[in-house]
């Protein structure tokens, strides 16, 4: 029989195996993210910066950065319980592929290839940690990007679980027109090189 025919059987099933994958992924992740607020809170305070950073009158804006920081806290919050309850994930559904596309099985058979989701959730929850607490000093409007940047990478790394690095960076420029590149550079020195460290760039 013609080789290309086992080529072409090959591919197919990897799709669908690659789709079962995913599906499970998204499953898990949505499971684990159940308990929580967290797409909210990022959305709300997405578009609060974005207001606080438009608004010309001084009062006003100074309003919006204190009750933007109400949300900050319940974020750090949730994100460092969510980072405690999934700290014991382990096996080849709690790895994260590091290569550009999902080859199937690869988190199974190619664990050096893959970084610990647990750990990286870990470094963000601390990353957000810090820009909220903002231990570095820096201005509400640098505190702003900085925060921005922190809740784009975890949300990257949220769709890189579930599809491909790939992936989650084409929606990334897709919904924020910010490159994954981008946003580690305006992220925390201590989330870049958490994130580096671990593979998960």
């Amino acid at each position: 029989m013609d080789f290309s025919f086992w080529i072409l059987v090959g591919a197919i099933g990897a799709f669908f195996y690659n789709r079962y994958e995913q599906a499970r992924r998204v499953l898990m992740l949505r499971a684990m993210l159940h308990p929580y607020q967290l797409e909210q809170l990022m959305q709300t305070l997405l578009e609060g910066y974005m207001r606080a950073l438009g608004e010309a009158d001084e009062e006003r804006r100074r309003s919006i950065w204190q009750v933007m920081e109400g949300h900050e806290t319940l974020l750090v919050s949730q994100m460092q319980r969510l980072a405690a309850d999934t700290a014991s994930m382990a096996g080849p559904m709690g790895r994260v592929s590091r290569l550009p596309l999902l080859l199937p099985g690869v988190t199974r058979w190619w664990p050096k290839a893959c970084f610990e989701l647990s750990q990286a959730l870990r470094i963000h929850a601390d990353g957000i940690t810090r820009v909220a607490h903002n231990e570095t000093g820096l201005t509400p409007r640098d505190k702003a990007f900085c925060m921005s940047a922190e809740l784009l990478l975890f949300q990257h790394t949220c769709h890189w679980y579930c599809r491909s690095r790939t992936t989650a960076s084409t929606r990334l420029v897709a919904r924020h027109q910010t490159s994954h590149a981008q946003a580690l550079a305006a992220a925390s020195a201590g989330t870049r090189e958490g994130l580096m460290a671990i593979g998960a760039v």
